[in-house]
């Protein structure tokens, strides 16, 4: 007797960096466990999928990048679904989860332009949408979106089959739709303030302690027998002292997570197989694996635009284009910076991880024969023929924060008791509030969950470890991403050159991080530039890899005539100074021409400091 065939589903993300990928590919490893066939997809690989023919439900995991920008493999989608006609995606039904961060304008604009699309063109929800907040904490949202999800793909199927007749007549489209809006599950998606802690403890506490065996795994017997009387961090605390509370951290919890049952999600199903072997000659670490497809340019000036006192440091760079007339800029462009790892946290890591030896030892990746992973492949920004040095420095983001996912790795190979359980409780539901709140310190949570490498990092130096332990690093952690920078120059004004300024970002020392350190990207061009700018004479101008980032819809008004406001506070006003420069070069070149008013409201901290443009 044949088998039955699984009810299906499709799941398609548009990805910058990779965590929305990373969602999608859990939500598609996840399926079979609750009795369903997914389908994986880019956004941009078009021969996968086929949404015009689409009968089964879609969940879409979109990302924002940039000025509320599609990540680079959703943009062609977002561009050809705003050309479609009214009425084309009657048939499709939906779900949508869009991150984004709050920190950032336009926040979840990606998802929040392709969800306006899908219902323009009669696209239905099946699910309510997620609006994840990287600024609070993804997990926020995320992990009841994601615990609904399940039952929601269910409904939407048993719906759509039990009106399969009617869907394919042609009637069928008013049919979905007078029905569509009342199946939606009612998924109460509520924003936890990071300082309320009554929240966030009350968070564990209101997630069912039974999961079933096929989704989670019941942790109960790996509760600590005694909390420790004096963590790491805390002061001890006496009867006679009652206000004073010892305070969870990154390497231990208190009641009632270190004492409750936790949900742990399931193992993600490795598929990479990583090898060293030694090779025969040291490789040179040169610049970016792609730099074949970017521009190598000269900075040609640089500027302090604060005074050395000022709270934060502002310069202004120069890179001379005059040698790539491919870069020709319009304002409101940016351009992107490809800049490495810092030289000493990729040396800190060599050594965790017990490699420091080994790092000019070549990597060799492939994937596992009896991988489960669905549409597993070696990751396309490791290239082939490359050191382990290299890797590090030029194609993994050691600094980001590690996923539950990565956590939830991990956790199979630290070994039991306090340490164990502490990975167990951060990747779990229960332990999502403390995830997203260690250790909460002056430079913010973004920052500093990236801490949470250094505990299972820490665990990785026994004799126990190996390089396929050590391998997960290179599962999990994501592409090294370039920087952009907005243009805040006009080429008509400024010809082969582009000005862009940044804050070199500095985070202090913490109790989890003892020393300080600066922004990844404006800490490396700071740097480069300091011996010249203090040396003039004696060093040369250096170069760096670029790449262009136009952005269409980010322009002063065609119409000159046409009055505009901008505004820009700090070095958010950079982008506007060429605008501007642009203006005033229209204004030479057209003396007769009849343009409108441009306003621009800006400001800064201090007005005897902070000297910016």
């Amino acid at each position: 007797m044949p088998c039955e065939a699984k009810p299906r589903f499709v799941v398609l993300y548009g990805s910058q960096k990779g965590q929305a990928e990373s969602i999608a590919e859990g939500i598609a490893d996840e399926a079979e466990e609750h009795g369903l066939m997914s389908e994986l997809s880019c956004l941009n690989q078009n021969e996968k999928y086929n949404l015009e023919k689409e009968k089964d439900p879609v969940v879409f995991i979109v990302s924002t990048t940039g000025d509320g920008e599609p990540p680079d493999n959703a943009l062609q989608f977002v561009k050809s679904i705003k050309k479609k006609n009214s009425d084309h995606y009657k048939h499709l039904c939906y779900a949508l989860l869009a991150l984004g961060d709050t920190n950032y304008a336009n926040f979840c604009n990606c998802g929040k332009t392709i969800e306006r699309s899908l219902q323009e063109l009669g696209a239905k929800q099946f699910y309510a949408t997620g609006y994840a907040d990287d600024g609070v904490g993804l997990e926020v949202v995320l992990d009841p979106w994601l615990e609904g999800l399940w039952k929601a793909i269910n409904g939407a199927l048993s719906k759509m089959a039990s009106d399969r007749t009617d869907y394919l007549n042609a009637g069928a489209g008013d049919s979905i739709k007078e029905t569509a809006d009342s199946s939606i599950p009612d998924v109460q998606l509520n924003l936890l303030r990071i300082t309320d802690q009554k929240d966030c403890g009350s968070t564990g506490a209101s997630v069912s302690k039974c999961a079933t065996a096929a989704s989670a795994s019941a942790v109960s017997d790996l509760r600590p027998a005694a909390f420790p009387s004096q963590p790491l961090g805390t002061a001890s605390v006496s009867a006679a002292v009652p206000h004073v509370t010892l305070a969870a951290s990154l390497t231990h919890s208190l009641p009632p997570l270190s004492e409750s049952s936790l949900n742990v999600p399931a193992l993600p199903p490795p598929y990479l197989d990583v090898t060293l072997k030694e090779a025969d000659t040291v490789q040179q670490i040169v610049g970016p694996s792609n730099k074949e497809t970017l521009h190598e340019v000269p900075i040609s000036r640089a500027l302090q635009l604060t005074r050395g006192d000022s709270v934060k440091t502002s310069l202004l760079l120069e890179l001379d284009l005059s040698a790539h007339p491919n870069l020709t800029y319009q304002p409101g462009d940016s351009i992107a910076v490809f800049c490495p790892n810092k030289d000493s946290e990729v040396e800190e890591m060599l050594h965790r991880l017990g490699l420091y030896e080994q790092r000019n030892h070549s990597v060799h990746i492939s994937l596992l024969k009896d991988t489960k992973k669905k549409g597993a492949q070696v990751p396309a920004h490791v290239p082939p023929n490359i050191s382990l040095l290299y890797l590090l420095t030029w194609c993994l983001e050691i600094r980001s924060v590690p996923k539950k996912a990565f956590v939830r790795a991990l956790v199979e190979h630290t070994e039991g008791g306090v340490q164990r359980r502490r990975l167990q409780e951060l990747c779990s539901k229960q332990g999502t509030a403390d995830y997203n709140l260690h250790p909460t310190v002056e430079i913010g949570v973004r920052d500093d969950r990236a801490l949470v490498k250094n505990a299972p990092l820490e665990r990785l130096q026994g004799n126990s470890c190996d390089w396929r332990i050590r391998g997960k690093f290179t599962e999990h952690l994501p592409k090294l991403q370039p920087r952009p920078y907005s243009a805040a120059s006009s080429w008509l004004r400024h010809p082969g050159r582009l000005h862009f300024v940044f804050n070199v970002v500095e985070f202090p020392a913490c109790i989890a991080r003892l020393a300080g350190r600066r922004g990844l990207c404006t800490g490396w061009l700071f740097d480069l530039v300091h011996p010249v700018a203090v040396f003039p004479e004696k060093a040369a101008w250096p170069q760096i890899h670029v790449s262009l980032r136009p952005n269409s819809l980010f322009r002063p008004p065609s119409d000159q005539s046409v009055p505009f406001i901008m505004i820009g506070p700090g070095t958010g006003v950079a982008p506007f100074i060429g605008f501007l420069q642009q203006r005033e070069m229209e204004r030479k070149e057209n003396p007769d021409a009849m343009f409108g008013e441009t306003w621009l409201f800006f400001g800064c901290r201090h007005r005897d400091r902070d000297y910016l443009f």
